[in-house]
This record gives structure tokens, sequence and C-alpha cells, in this order.
């Protein structure tokens, strides 16, 4: 396994990152928002999460008051949560090094199938229209996920990997400035990035999902640990809406990429997985995080799928699953198969 190191990257020039990672959280999109609903928010969901994220990031945060850091009228309400007054007495807690990275959900998907963003061609009306159209929408579901973070006293600051220099070659990765990433994190703030329309050298746009955005972060940030809340409890031998779906406890990923089953110990199962992807979904579904999940087992890196606003998933964000899975914790493990 190569040595975690997080002196210096050369990423788009060097970066220095003294603070260690600790964990990279992947916000699914099915699991903050309605998928069937066009752009509704599932709000009781997204402040469970919030408040898992919290208490996983900052020490002896699951009791006492919360200090809100959204100043702004949330809609609906006449007041502003909080002032400055709440903050002149109250010392600066420090929070362990979180990344969060978000799906669009409802938001974005609709926008960029409909005009085909994903395949490129600025020649067509449509695909312009449909890029400007998906921007629209996935960065207004980033403002909301901030404002939820904040609420829970989590410093957290929207990026969005188009405005931080993002950019893909035949939707590769071509181009990424980590630097306001590292310099946000040196601060002592949480980035929250998002599946976004970006720029292609090619295709001229595509979409970069936001799991592709976590392989690259984790290859380069090296967390202890990656997250994927999603809105089942994890990767199942088929969809789990079909009968006698199976959940795959344990997965290992080898050297050369290629992965086995072994958890559950099935003889049928034969280490075939089957997915399905909504037809509006550009970015690959389930098959995508398990690939790229793939991908950052393979640095070392322990990977866990589970369910969002769930305790299962407040386990896994907070660290307590180290070493063998226990028995009664529902989710799925992706790691390194260590010879």
């Amino acid at each position: 396994m190569e040595e975690k190191s997080n002196k210096t990257l050369q990423q788009s020039g060097s970066i220095h990152v003294t603070k260690s990672i600790r964990c990279i959280v992947k916000l699914g999109g099915a699991a903050i928002t309605c998928k069937n609903e066009l752009e509704t928010i599932n709000e009781e969901n997204l402040k469970t999460v919030s408040s898992h994220l919290r208490q996983s990031m900052i020490a002896g945060s699951s009791s006492g008051r919360v200090l809100g850091m959204d100043w702004s009228k949330k809609s609906g309400e006449s007041d502003i949560s909080y002032t400055v007054d709440d903050f002149e007495d109250h010392s600066v807690v420090e929070s362990s090094p979180f990344i969060v990275v978000h799906g669009a959900g409802s938001f974005g998907h609709f926008q960029a199938s409909k005009s085909g963003v994903h395949k490129g061609g600025w020649n067509r009306p449509l695909v312009k229209a449909g890029f400007v159209a998906t921007r629209i929408s996935v960065t207004n579901l980033n403002l909301e996920i901030v404002r939820a973070l904040a609420r829970e006293g989590i410093p957290s600051i929207g990026m969005s990997p188009f405005a931080c220099g993002w950019s893909t070659c035949e939707r590769n990765i071509a181009s990424a400035d980590l630097s306001v990433v590292a310099k946000a994190i040196e601060s002592g703030l949480v980035p929250v990035l998002h599946g976004d329309a970006v720029l292609d050298n090619r295709l001229d746009c595509t979409i970069l999902s936001g799991d592709v955005i976590i392989s690259h972060l984790a290859a380069h940030l090296r967390p202890d640990y990656v997250v994927f809340l999603t809105d089942v409890l994890g990767v199942y031998d088929r969809p789990p809406s079909e009968p006698n779906s199976i959940l795959l406890r344990e997965i290992a990923v080898a050297e050369d990429g290629s992965w086995s089953i072994v958890r559950p110990t099935l003889q049928d199962l034969n280490n075939q997985v089957k997915t399905t992807v909504a037809a509006h979904d550009t970015t690959g579904g389930m098959m995508t995080k398990i690939a790229e999940a793939a991908v950052i087992a393979k640095l070392g890196i322990n990977v866990y799928i589970v369910k969002a606003a769930t305790s299962h998933a407040l386990r896994a964000l907070s660290g307590e699953l180290k070493g063998d899975i226990p028995d009664d914790w529902l989710g799925t493990l992706i790691r390194f198969a260590s010879k």
C-alpha cells in the first residue's frame, strides 16, 4: 500500500496541506432530494445528515447549544436564526477536516439529460442552454446544502468545480485546481463540492459526477476513510426493490482492480452485481459508485456505502468502523485486499 502523505501535492501548482483529511463524504443525490420530484429537497434527510456530520466533525457537539452560521433569512421565516451577539463569548471550536461532495438528485439531472449536456457539442443551441440551466440548478442545490450545514454550526463553503477550474477531456479529468480546497481546509473550513457541468477539451462540455470528483480528491488528499451516503442500505446483488435481493456486507478490491465479495459467502452470487440507473441520471448511478469506490479502495482507503440519516451512517461518519465490521452494522465496506 502506498504510504499516505499530506505534505505537498502537485496538482495545478504546489499545494501545501498540513492537516490530515479525516473523511471525504459523498451525499448521494437520491438521499438528499426527492428524486422523482423536480428540484425538491428531502428536508428531513438533509437536516439529519447535517446533524450527523456535525456530531462526527466537532467533538462534544452532540449536546449543548448549536450556533448556526446561516445569517440570512430562511424561506418562510420572519427572523434570522442567529446574530453576531451569539458569538461574542463563544470560543473557536476546532473540527476534524472533512470534505463534502454531493450529487444532484432531482436538481440538474433533468436539465442535463433533456439537453444532452453530457454528450457535448456547442454547435447545438439546446446543449448550450442546457449547460446554463444545469449549472443554475446544481448551484442552487449546493447553496441549500451549505446553508443546512451552516445552520448546524459547520463552517461550510460551497465550491463549484466549474468555477474552481475543473475541466475534462473526453469526460476524464484534465485539470483540477485543488489549491482552493487545500486553503479552505487549512483555514478550518469545510469545502462542499458537487457534480457539475464543466468544459471538455474534446466534447466542448460534459457532466462531471460527484463520484468521480471524490475519487480524484481521495487520490490527492488521502483521507483516513470515505463514506458514500445513499438512499439504500448499501450495495446489493441486484436492485434492492427486487425480491430476495441481498446486501453485500464486504467487497475486497485486488491490486489489478478486480473485486470479490467477501461477505456474505454465497456460491451462486458469482461476484455479479446488477444495478439500475434512472432514465434521467447522466452520471451512471450505483455502478459508477462501485467503480469509483474500487479505485479509492486500491489506495488503501476504506470506503463505506451506507444509507443516509440512519444510525449506521452516523457510525461510519464518526470513524467507529475499524477492523472487522460488526454484525449489527448495515452497509457495505469496500476495502483493499491486502496480501
